[in-house]
This record gives structure tokens, C-alpha cells and sequence, in this order.
């Protein structure tokens, strides 16, 4: 997959980890959004190398979107819980 493409999976990923973990973030559309862009790539690279699964291979295929979607929620918490309590 090319980079573009990673770029727009983050994007749904973002989306959907927004989805998955409702409520206030800190940041707005645009921080989160780039959340999901950083965590599709950490999440495609925690995968092809500590689990050994390639994801470079297939836009469609369930591993790339796991591992992406994951990846997002992990920044997501992390991005919360560093500065959850900036935005009262």
C-alpha cells in the first residue's frame, strides 16, 4: 500500500476509534483525525513487526484495518489521558 492510502485508512480509522471511544477530546476534529493518521501507521508497524503480519499487502484485508483501528485507539487513550483535563 502506498502512502495515500495509509492516509485515508487513518482517516476512517480515526473515525472509528472516535466512534468506539465517545466523549470530550481535548483537541478537536482536526487532532483526532491526525490521531488516527499516527495510529494507523504505529498500529502497522507494531503489526508487521512484532506480530509478523504483513499489512502492507491488501487495503481490504482485515489485519491492516485491525491493526489501524487499534493503533488509533491506543494514541487516542494515550492523547486523552496526557491532556484530557486542558480543554475545561
Amino acid at each position: 500500500m502506498g502512502i495515500i492510502a495509509w492516509i485515508v485508512l487513518g482517516l476512517v480509522a480515526g473515525a472509528l476509534a472516535k466512534l468506539l471511544l465517545p466523549g470530550k477530546d481535548p483537541g478537536g476534529l482536526i487532532v483526532t483525525t491526525l490521531i488516527g493518521v499516527a495510529g494507523s501507521f504505529v498500529g502497522g508497524w507494531i503489526a508487521s513487526h512484532f506480530l509478523h503480519r504483513s499489512v502492507t499487502a491488501h487495503f481490504f484485508d482485515v489485519a491492516t484495518w485491525v491493526s489501524a483501528i487499534g493503533g488509533a485507539l491506543v494514541l487516542l487513550i494515550v492523547y486523552r489521558l496526557l491532556f484530557g483535563n486542558s480543554r475545561n
